[in-house]
């Protein structure tokens, strides 16, 4: 590839005066620049971008940062959707975006190098662990960062988050106004944000309507199919004539322990997710969820980090957005 040094030797001129001319600096003669430019253009030639980046002081580059296993990325139906928002909403603004995937002790160990390497301008951070150290780290930075899911305790970190305590209570006062009574759930880990406020609205939903909860009715699951599954399992002795699983892929393993018990959904056990995956409508039969936007979260998060850059030292960004219940099959019943 022809660097700056080569352009410099075929134009007859410095290595700092190609550098000006590439970065459009305003205090090289006409004649020098149009020489340079003939060159650049027989020769195809193309700037390092992270090395004007750091030249200029910015890249164009947002890092997102996604703290957990590489396998269950890639088979977790929600980080695909995540990273289509964030990767259209920076294409939209010119930006470009650079995944960072590592197991989560790892990219913990490793996010000082990602804020101090000059290669991005701001950081997203999805899917973190309640207190978690990565959040810490980038506060104690300099660098402009936004989480999705919000944070229960840095008054600084802004967030864009969907409302998971809310559509979780919505989803299961519905299972309640049906005359289920013996509601149960599978959690989401009660050590992400996601998995403790979605078990809060549970929760909530159960007093609003006086039913005392059953600590035998809750059972943590993994955001998995597999962990679905096992949790219903776990469930199947309890006789649950309800449940709401955390999301999608636990409604989906949750649908097949009921199937191979013998159980009917809705007839015999109603059923109700969280997100709205596309998996969610083609299940047999269709399941009831609580959709979130999870397209738009990522879109947001990044519109909302680079407002951030625009304007350093302004409050932090604290955005939620609504959920929707979407009724199917699963629970027996049409909204009413």
């Amino acid at each position: 590839m022809m660097n700056l040094e080569e352009i410099a030797k075929l134009s007859g001129v410095s290595r700092s005066t190609v550098s000006r001319v590439v970065n459009n600096d305003p205090n090289v003669s006409s004649v020098t620049r149009e020489r340079v430019m003939q060159v650049v253009k027989r020769v195809n030639y193309t700037p390092n971008a992270a090395a004007r980046g750091l030249a200029v002081g910015h890249t164009h580059v947002l890092g997102l940062v996604i703290p957990m296993g590489v396998a269950a990325l890639f088979t977790d139906p929600y980080f695909p959707i995540l990273i289509q928002g964030v990767s259209s909403a920076c294409n939209s603004r010119e930006y470009s975006v650079m995944l960072w995937l590592a197991e989560p002790e790892y990219e913990r160990r490793m996010i000082r190098q990602i804020m101090y390497s000059g290669l991005v301008d701001a950081v997203i951070v999805s899917s973190m662990l309640l207190n978690d150290s990565l959040v810490q780290a980038l506060g104690d930075g300099g660098l402009p960062f936004m989480l999705v899911g919000r944070h229960p305790t840095d008054a600084h970190a802004s967030y864009v988050d969907a409302d998971n305590l809310g559509g979780a209570r919505e989803a299961v006062t519905h299972l309640l106004r049906m005359g289920r009574t013996r509601v149960a759930t599978i959690t989401g880990p009660q050590n992400m944000i996601a998995g403790a406020d979605r078990l809060a609205g549970y929760l909530a939903a159960l007093r609003d309507r006086a039913v005392v909860s059953d600590p035998s009715l809750i059972v943590e699951g993994d955001f998995t199919e597999a962990g679905g599954y096992l949790a219903m399992q776990q469930l199947l002795s309890r006789r649950p004539d309800a449940v709401f699983a955390a999301s999608d892929m636990m409604a989906i393993g949750a649908m097949r322990a009921l199937r191979e018990a013998s159980l009917r959904v809705p007839e015999d056990v109603a059923l109700v997710g969280f997100d709205d995956l596309p998996q969610a409508a083609r299940t047999e039969p269709p399941l009831t969820t609580v959709r979130q936007p999870v397209y738009r979260l990522g879109a947001t998060a990044v519109d909302s980090l680079l407002d951030l850059i625009d304007h350093p030292g302004s409050s932090p960004r604290r955005i939620v957005l609504p959920t929707e219940l979407v009724v199917r099959s699963s629970c027996g019943s049409a909204l009413r």
